[in-house]
C-alpha cells in the first residue's frame, strides 16, 4: 500500500538528541520529492512548533515547518478548550513543564493559579524542583482534573535513554495515588487531534516510530498503519514479545520506499 500520509516521530527516529540519523534525511527528502504529506508527531512539550521545526531544519537538514509539528501540548491545549469552551478565562491551571508547554495552554486564556486550579498538567520539566511537585500535589489532592502530556518514561538523546516526560508524570501520580489522564502518544487522541486539525484520511495514513510503547501503541489504537524503526528504543526483542506487531518494520529509514 502506498501511504498518502506519514506521521512521524522524532527522538530515535529524525535523531537521537544532537545526534543526526543521516537516513531520515533521506526518508524525508524521498517525501518531498514524491509529493507526500507528513507531520511529525512528537511527544515533546518543551519546545514549541516552530522551535521544533527550525531543529530539524537547521540542526539536520530535514525540511520541516511549524504547521506540521504535532505535539501533546497542542493537543492538551485543545482538550482544555473543547472541555471549558467559551467560559475558559474563567477557570484556571497549574503547570508543570518548559516553554512550549507553558505557551500552548496558558495561549488558551485560561488562567495560571498555583492553589486551587481547575486542572494540574504536567509533562517534561528540566528545572523540576520538590515545590513544584508539591504545588501539584496539594492541587490535585483539592480537586483539580490531572493531565499527563505524555507517559514516556525515558527519551533516547546522543548521551544514552534519559528520563522522559512519564517520569516526572509517576512521581505525581505515586504522590495523589491518582492516574493522570494523558493526551500523548500512545493514547489515540494525538492522532484523533492530528486528523482534526490537518484534515487527513488516517486510513490512508502511516504512523513511523522507533518506540513501539509509544508510537507504535498510538497507531494501533487509533486505526493507523504503523512502521517500526530499529533506529531508537525498541529492539527485535521487543518486538517479539508484543502479540500486536507493527504492520512494518525495518531496521533504518532508507530501507522503506515511499
Amino acid at each position: 500500500m502506498k501511504y498518502q500520509t506519514y506521521l512521524i516521530d522524532l527522538d530515535g527516529t529524525m535523531y537521537r538528541g544532537k545526534a543526526k540519523i543521516p537516513e531520515a534525511r533521506v526518508f524525508v527528502d524521498n517525501l518531498n520529492q514524491k509529493e507526500i504529506d507528513y507531520y511529525f508527531l512528537t511527544n515533546n512539550t518543551t519546545k514549541t512548533p516552530q522551535q521544533v521545526a527550525d531543529n530539524l531544519t537547521n540542526n539536520h537538514q530535514i525540511t520541516a515547518k511549524a504547521d506540521q509539528v504535532v505535539t501533546p501540548s497542542l493537543a492538551t491545549a485543545a482538550y482544555i478548550k473543547d472541555m471549558f469552551g467559551e467560559d475558559i478565562s474563567n477557570h484556571s491551571a497549574y503547570v508543570i513543564g518548559e516553554y512550549g508547554l507553558k505557551s500552548a495552554i496558558f495561549g488558551t486564556g485560561i488562567k495560571l493559579n498555583e492553589y486551587d486550579p481547575d486542572v494540574v498538567i504536567v509533562g517534561l520539566d528540566y528545572d523540576v524542583t520538590y515545590h513544584k511537585f508539591e504545588l501539584a500535589t496539594l492541587a490535585i489532592k483539592r480537586g483539580a482534573l490531572f493531565i499527563g502530556t505524555n507517559a514516556d518514561t525515558n527519551l533516547p538523546n546522543e548521551r544514552g535513554l534519559v528520563p522522559g516526560a512519564g517520569s516526572v508524570i509517576s512521581l505525581v501520580e505515586t504522590s495523589t495515588q491518582q492516574r493522570a489522564h494523558y493526551i500523548g502518544k500512545p493514547e489515540p487522541e494525538m492522532i484523533d487531534f492530528a486528523v482534526e486539525a490537518k484534515k487527513f484520511d488516517k486510513s490512508s495514513a502511516l504512523m513511523v516510530g522507533d518506540n513501539y510503547n509509544t508510537d507504535i501503541k498510538c497507531g494501533i489504537s487509533a486505526g493507523v498503519d504503523t512502521l517500526l524503526v530499529y533506529t531508537g528504543v525498541s529492539t527485535h526483542d521487543d518486538i517479539k514479545k508484543v502479540s500486536v506487531k507493527p504492520t512494518h518494520e525495518v531496521e533504518s529509514l532508507d530501507k522503506w520506499d515511499v
